[in-house]
């Protein structure tokens, strides 16, 4: 990106560095503000390609892919069981495709913001970790907001604190093995932050959550070149935590153990049932009845965000439990609602990532690597979303895309300037 004048470099570099800067901040306060910021970067950022005719951005494999993804959802929301809500979210779905462009053209560009997003992050985790923990051991967090039965901080009712550190913790780890590469006093700073940040995660009571941040750990053990034992350090000393903490009230520890096995029926509490779950009897049956729906649209599925309409047909439902705005599953609703089709783009995906990720194995034992450790990083926080056995919210989900997506620009972006073998 070049700019003829400083009002030009305000309003296409400045600003859009100052809105991606924040979402991490953005995020907490709720969809609306992250993805006013998103939708005003890819705007600025199509005006800015208009304007200086420089459309060789859209000229890559990734956005070819996401485009004809796009396409085919718009084309679905259409033609199969058209609803408003399904068009609306896949007409304006192209807008996430734009912002990872957006987003690698101001890193090529100038990349020190990096630094600012870091720091945003910091911020959040910082004040998420003091305020987590004093709800966590006084009821009610700094605003006076009280705990039910689980911490969630400033989210208040919406219990997805654990899901808010676990996704954005690959990249901030990243983001601090990038910047600082000396081991100083503030790095081992950022060691404690992460130790705790880990902890909270389990205190939030986010089953998933505390799934995805052991994945990521492990992924980023096993593939990364140096970072293996820093990244095992702070998972033990986590654990260890975890252990102390459980000790003294083990109510997160129940949540997250007991629960989940009694949920599965395999801590048996029903002597009368030796039905074994998949998580838990509401979501098999949720599964049960996506299944269903797919078994009856093998092609094209049901429809985008058609699943809270279809699991109230009788032949679809299981019981009484079976419906829910989504099935719980990234693939189960991928398939249900969009097909075959649909699923083909998701399953392209996954095996495009596992073949990455087998050619960085092979390197690796030959004593090079394909991904710098920074990438691995960053693609520990991909797997979390690609990861099919574990259950999950809703695919369309503006506040989850929005998450999901900060990883793919700075993967790109690392491997077309940082990493261009």
């Amino acid at each position: 990106m070049t700019f003829k004048s400083t009002k030009e470099k305000l309003i296409f570099y400045d600003v859009p560095v100052i809105l991606f800067s924040l979402i991490p901040i953005f995020l907490i306060t709720g969809p609306f503000l992250s993805d006013l910021a998103i939708s005003l970067i890819s705007l600025l950022f199509v005006i800015y390609s208009i304007k200086t005719k420089e459309y060789f951005y859209f000229k890559n494999k990734y956005f070819y892919f996401f485009l004809f993804f796009w396409i085919y959802l718009l084309l679905n929301s259409l033609l199969n069981n058209f609803n408003f809500d399904s068009l609306k979210i896949s007409f304006f779905y192209f807008r996430y495709g734009l912002f990872v462009l957006a987003i690698v053209a101001l890193l090529k560009a100038d990349s020190k913001f990096i630094k600012y997003f870091f720091y945003s992050v910091l911020f959040c985790f910082s004040i998420l970790i003091l305020d987590g923990f004093y709800q966590y051991l006084n009821g009610q967090n700094i605003f006076g907001w009280k705990s039910t039965v689980r911490t969630s901080s400033f989210f208040g009712d919406e219990l997805i604190l654990g899901s808010y550190l676990s996704r954005l913790w690959p990249i901030f780890f990243g983001l601090s093995i990038l910047i600082f590469k000396k081991k100083n006093f503030f790095f081992f700073l950022l060691i404690m932050i992460f130790i705790l940040s880990e902890a909270l995660i389990f205190l939030s009571g986010d089953r998933s959550a505390f799934f995805y941040i052991n994945l990521s750990a492990i992924f980023v053990i096993l593939f990364s070149k140096k970072l293996a034992i820093i990244r095992l350090l702070t998972l033990i000393s986590s654990i260890v935590l975890l252990v102390i903490i459980s000790f003294i009230n083990p109510t997160a520890k129940e949540r997250v153990f007991d629960k989940s096995l009694e949920q599965m029926n395999l801590y048996q509490t029903n002597k009368n049932n030796d039905e074994i779950y998949i998580f838990s009897k509401p979501h098999t049956h949720h599964y049960i009845s996506a299944y269903r729906m797919y078994l009856d649209n093998k092609i094209i599925g049901v429809g985008v965000k058609n699943f809270r309409k279809f699991c109230k047909v009788e032949k679809y439902r299981k019981s009484q439990l079976s419906c829910a705005p989504h099935p719980h599953n990234t693939y189960v609703q991928i398939l249900s609602e969009t097909g075959i089709i649909g699923f083909l783009f998701l399953i392209s995906a996954l095996i495009y990532f596992c073949i990455k990720v087998f050619k960085h194995i092979l390197l690796r034992l030959k004593g090079n690597s394909y991904f710098s450790d920074f990438e691995i990083c960053i693609l520990s926080g991909i797997a979390i979303y690609l990861w099919p056995i574990v259950p999950t919210g809703n695919v369309f989900n503006n506040w989850l895309n929005i998450i999901m997506i900060l990883n793919l620009p700075f993967l790109i972006w690392s491997r077309k300037i940082l990493n261009p073998s």
